[in-house]
């Protein structure tokens, strides 16, 4: 942490500010006046006030207090999907560098399979078999998501089993198991980390657009991306229901991605994951 504040101050604000994010999702029914469902239809479709600090929706709901809670799900939607891709496709990746030849042959296939639907289309696809809501949502993103991680440890794997230390390992009669989860996997968390910390903010975002288009959470709970659908429809005479849940989407997601750009330079400087480059 000192290190990451003193190499790259930038990522280490938008590291503060997402322990920030999720500090406050957590503690939701502690740093909100109402509860995600809690209408006034009193107070229906009004501005920013003292009262209702980033105004009221169509049913009177406070959109500060569904900005909060949205965050439980927005988060954990970008968290556990990007968790699961890591562990199914660390496992598929090192077990096809490691193996080679027709395990590696086929488990490729496999993912060059998932490579040639359009991720965020199989996502739908998936989302509509499964019908909507969080379950749906979490095996469906994490199903799109694997492929890019598996490829990723894949070659890390094949780079590193060639490493003098693997070979002295294999030398001593150590199980193909213990080389790859006690020697080869310690040396690689640099770019899994990183790879994990771009995953995120691309799963979130792609929640919010499954949300957007009607395929995310259903009523009464709240995701980012619903209440951006939200205020789409109503973006013209109340622009406060789209701007601010817009607004705090786009930062979360610019601070994802500062934050991977420091951890990356940090722990792998040779690595450009998910940068493009």
């Amino acid at each position: 942490m000192k290190k990451l504040f003193s190499k790259h101050p930038l990522a280490a604000c938008c590291l503060v500010y997402l322990l920030f994010i999720s500090l406050m999702a957590i503690f939701a029914p502690w740093v909100t006046p109402y509860s995600y469902e809690t209408q006034i239809i009193a107070d229906k479709l009004q501005g920013p006030s003292w009262k209702h600090w980033m105004g009221t929706d169509t049913l009177g709901r406070d959109v500060y207090s569904r900005i909060v809670y949205g965050a439980q799900m927005s988060l954990a939607v970008g968290v556990l999907t990007s968790l699961f891709a890591l562990a199914l496709g660390t496992v598929t990746g090192a077990v096809a560098g490691y193996k080679g030849g027709w395990v590696d042959q086929l488990l490729m296939r496999v993912v060059d399979l998932f490579y040639t639907f359009p991720s965020i289309l199989l996502a739908i696809l998936i989302t509509i078999v499964l019908g909507r809501g969080a379950p749906g949502i979490l095996l469906a993103l994490g199903l799109t998501a694997w492929v890019t991680q598996a490829r990723l440890v894949r070659g890390q794997v094949l780079q590193a089993k060639e490493m003098a230390y693997v070979e002295s390992a294999k030398a001593m009669g150590v199980t193909d198991f213990s080389v790859v989860w006690k020697h080869i996997l310690p040396n690689l968390w640099g770019p899994i980390i990183v790879s994990l910390t771009f995953q995120i903010p691309t799963n979130i975002m792609a929640e919010s657009f499954l949300s957007f288009i009607g395929l995310g959470l259903q009523p009464p709970f709240s995701s980012w991306g619903t209440l951006a659908n939200d205020g789409f429809r109503a973006m013209r005479a109340y622009p406060h229901l789209i701007i601010f849940p817009g607004t705090v989407l786009f930062i979360s997601m610019l601070a994802f991605n500062y934050l991977g750009d420091g951890l990356r330079d940090l722990l792998d400087p040779q690595s450009r994951v998910g940068t493009g480059i």
